[in-house]
């Protein structure tokens, strides 16, 4: 076995994907290893594509039908950035309602999403989670009812919500889709529920 040659075939299947990405993070740039295993990795790819689009090389250098060996180079020291979803888009599906959109590269520090309510519909009374939350108002229009007072919502604001803070969010006769922002959590101590309109 060569040096730079990473044999996953032994591993448990959980811990293949982690050992590879650990791998490639001590890679430094214009360094690369090859990766063996008994079937084609495209599930590997795909992740690579999120996470790394751009900023790795994948070269098949034998292709099964027993054994699969790909040589992955980092080209770059870090992620490229790179535009992750047109919000413009999330706008223009009005029938859909809940998650619309989701960010999916993993190894963020970040998680967002862009949530639609149905005209009339919301997210309950709820405390947030340990986390604070940036907001911004995509189309449509609703309220924000806090602890002590109402918060307009239409296009283009901006809000911040405290870690903790009560909030309802209420969809008005047009529907509301707004995207979030905030720092990775690793347990969702809540998942308000979204209520329709009746």
């Amino acid at each position: 076995m060569a040096d730079n040659e990473l044999d996953v075939r032994q591993l448990r299947k959980p811990d293949k994907h982690p050992t590879v990405f650990a791998t490639y993070a001590g890679l430094s740039v214009g360094e690369s290893f090859v990766l063996v295993n008994n079937h084609d990795p495209k599930h590997l790819h795909d992740e690579f594509e999120a996470d790394h689009a751009g900023s790795y090389g994948w070269e098949y250098l034998e292709k099964g039908p027993a054994i699969w060996r790909v040589q992955i180079t980092k080209l770059t020291a870090t992620p490229l950035p790179r535009i992750l979803t047109n919000t413009a888009d999330a706008t223009s599906t009005p029938d859909l309602t809940g998650a619309v959109w989701k960010l999916e590269v993993g190894g963020l520090d970040l998680d967002s999403n862009v949530i639609a309510l149905a005209p009339g519909g919301g997210i309950d009374a709820h405390a947030g989670a340990e986390v604070d939350v940036l907001i911004h108002v995509l189309s449509g229009s609703g309220r924000l009812d806090t602890e002590q007072g109402v918060i307009d919502l239409l296009p283009g604001a901006l809000l911040w919500l405290p870690k903790r803070s009560r909030r309802q969010f209420t969809a008005s006769p047009d529907g509301l889709r707004y995207l979030t922002v905030r720092k990775k959590r690793e347990i969702l101590p809540l998942t308000p529920i979204v209520r329709q309109a009746v």
